[in-house]
């Protein structure tokens, strides 16, 4: 909508301008109105170049952004990983605590079994009452049968021992094996619930650093949608400065006849004057005869400068049609057409030919007419724009700094050096881009050359 705004303002001008009929100003009046365009020309390329300017620092901060983006992503892989090994960790502990569960049911039914053997030792002792070992032995028939007791209660010893210890043994296990699991459990959670909020914390990144990329995204988009603003707005006032020269050569040659008509009218004045003055000394001549020795009068009469005035209006209103290629011996190193953008890499409309030639080589005007832009065009760098009248302009970019020959307002005919080859704007190398617009519309130059 910005866009749209500025350059009709740029078109409400020009009509205002095309409306206007010559004899309706003074040269001096059309003269502030090329000034008025100066300015704004000035201005607009002032814009460019401060859209370009935040355009490359967007774009250096994207990059940067992105890079950044990139060791986030990676970070965010790992983790991600890491949650994997955790979450795989975490489900083998359950199992394993899973199984525990298991394995205590089944040494709790093994104590219980136990207990039911030990309870069962209790019971007998206390119904039989309490024997003593030493009872046992001492009631033995003979040695054989002390040897046999003595044997016997030997095994019941080391039973009741290997019983208890085998409980001890079974409960100890339990309670290792739980505490084990519950100890893994609770620092495999603990990791997860970590990597987690690093997760987290990193989701965040990313969602900070796609935030900073659309930022300079749409920085970019408003710095190119202004710099597409201004070219189009430089344009206009290329076709306003046209129109303005035409009608400062027409006003200018108007006020030279009025000039002229009015100095005639002015000598024809003086010479009726002096008639007159001629007329009425006869009279009084006439009236005294006695004077008729007297010295006759002359009657020179002065004779008027005429004024002939070179045309300060510059316009050439035509080229000749047929062009002169601008820049001798080049290599068309790009023709007319759409292309893949050696820069963006965007394919798009090529709007002219690409020149290839040495840095400081001469640009020459392909045909005659006035220039009406030698200024910056942000992409096309340096530039100068010849008007041909017929709607025919010509476009030279690229121009080295400090390569531009000619001025705004400046005619040139065909074949007069304008400028000398750079790689200013965006360019990969020294040329000349060469464009032909008519009516505004890009055309293949070779139709012309």
């Amino acid at each position: 909508m910005k866009t749209f705004v500025s350059f009709a303002a740029v078109l409400l001008l020009a009509s205002s301008l095309t409306q206007t009929g010559y004899a309706a100003k003074s040269s001096n009046d059309i003269k502030k109105e090329l000034d008025a365009v100066d300015q704004q020309a000035h201005d607009a390329a002032v814009k460019q170049k401060q859209a370009e300017a935040q355009k490359q620092q967007s774009q250096k901060l994207k990059d940067r952004t992105q890079a950044d983006l990139g060791v986030v992503l990676q970070a965010i892989n790992e983790v991600s990983s890491q949650l994997s090994r955790v979450s795989n960790d975490i489900a083998q502990t359950e199992a394993g605590l899973r199984q525990a569960e298991i394995d205590l049911k089944a040494t709790k039914q093994r104590i219980l079994a136990r207990e039911g053997m030990i309870d069962t030792r209790v019971r007998m002792m206390y119904t039989d009452g309490m024997v003593s070992y030493l009872d046992v032995l001492m009631s033995s028939n003979n040695f054989s049968d002390f040897l046999a007791r003595a044997d016997s209660l030997r095994m019941i010893v080391e039973q009741d021992q290997d019983i208890l210890q085998q409980q001890e043994q079974d409960k100890q296990a339990v309670i290792i094996t739980q505490k084990q699991l519950n100890t893994d459990y609770t620092r495999a959670k603990s990791l997860y619930a970590e990597k987690a909020q690093r997760k987290l914390e990193l989701n965040a990144k990313e969602n900070e650093k796609q935030v900073l990329i659309a930022k300079y995204n749409a920085q970019i988009e408003n710095a190119d949608d202004i710099s597409t603003e201004q070219e189009q707005q430089l344009w206009a006032l290329a076709d306003q400065r046209a129109t303005l020269f035409k009608e400062k050569t027409a006003v200018e040659a108007r006020e030279r006849e009025e000039q002229a008509q009015a100095e005639a009218r002015a000598r024809a004045a003086e010479e009726a004057r002096r008639a007159a003055a001629a007329a009425a000394a006869a009279r009084v001549a006439a009236s005294a005869p006695a004077d008729t020795s007297a010295s006759d009068s002359n009657s020179g009469s002065d004779s008027g400068t005429d004024s002939g005035g070179d045309s300060s209006g510059n316009y050439q209103p035509s080229g000749s049609g047929m062009m002169t290629m601008p820049v001798v011996g080049a290599r068309i190193s790009s023709p007319f057409g759409y292309r893949i953008h050696p820069i963006t890499g965007e394919y798009k409309m090529h709007t002219g030919i690409d020149l290839a030639a040495a840095q400081g080589t001469p640009i020459y005007a392909a045909d005659g007419g006035t220039v009406v832009v030698a200024s910056w065009m942000n992409g096309y760098g340096n530039v100068v724009i010849i008007d041909h009248g017929n709607g025919i302009q010509t476009l030279y970019a690229h121009i080295r700094d400090g390569g531009t020959v000619v001025s705004v307002g400046q005619s040139v005919g065909r074949g007069d050096k304008i400028a000398e080859v750079g790689s200013t704007g965006n360019s990969t190398g020294p040329h000349c881009h060469f464009e032909v617009r008519v009516n505004g519309t890009p055309v293949d130059p070779m139709g012309y050359l």
